[in-house]
């Protein structure tokens, strides 16, 4: 051993070699150099492997798959999505008891309660502006003769009519694609 703790009498050997000296395949010890496991060291005759660094990182490779060290990739992107749908699921929860607590505290309305005061304004609405004509006839009628006040009114409320229809219909048509 040197000083950097390395052992000497190693050398450079081809993938046969190394294949033939674990007992595995060409094919294994090539998978096992993509996966990261064994390193190789470049030569001007092509990649080798170095015996000596080489047969501890398969011994430490074997050790850590027999102990369960060893995730495979599968495993370890199951695991990452498991996690993923964990924080959601607590992300949603907190969500929904938000909503809850928001909900007990009255800051939510029922759909239903805000329909009927929705209809009781256009109601109250509705109603103040079909009697605008008549006002604004009573007014209007010491300085015009009574036929044509009358007939003021009537095109007034003609007209208001007709707003209010054109709004319903507008209102109705956004709402739900036309559909009455």
């Amino acid at each position: 051993m040197d000083n950097n703790r390395n052992v000497a009498g190693g050398g450079l050997y081809r993938v046969e070699i190394i294949a033939q000296l674990f007992g595995v395949t060409v094919r294994r010890i090539q998978q096992l150099t993509q996966e990261g496991v064994l390193p190789t060291t470049e030569t001007v005759d092509g990649r080798r492997y170095d015996l000596v660094p080489t047969i501890q990182q398969y011994v430490k490779y074997l050790s850590d798959k027999a102990y369960g060290k060893d995730r495979s990739e599968k495993e370890l992107e199951l695991r990452e999505q498991k996690m993923k749908a964990d924080i959601a699921l607590k992300e949603s929860q907190g969500e929904l008891h938000r909503l809850k607590t928001d909900i007990a505290a009255g800051k939510y309305i029922a759909v239903e309660e805000v329909t009927m005061d929705y209809e009781r304004f256009f109601v109250t609405f509705k109603n103040f502006a079909m009697s605008l004509p008549a006002r604004l006839t009573d007014e209007i009628s010491g300085y015009i003769d009574p036929l044509e006040a009358r007939r003021i009114e009537k095109e007034l409320h003609q007209k208001i009519r007709n707003l209010l229809v054109a709004f319903v219909v507008a209102g109705v048509s956004k709402q739900d694609g036309g559909k009455k």
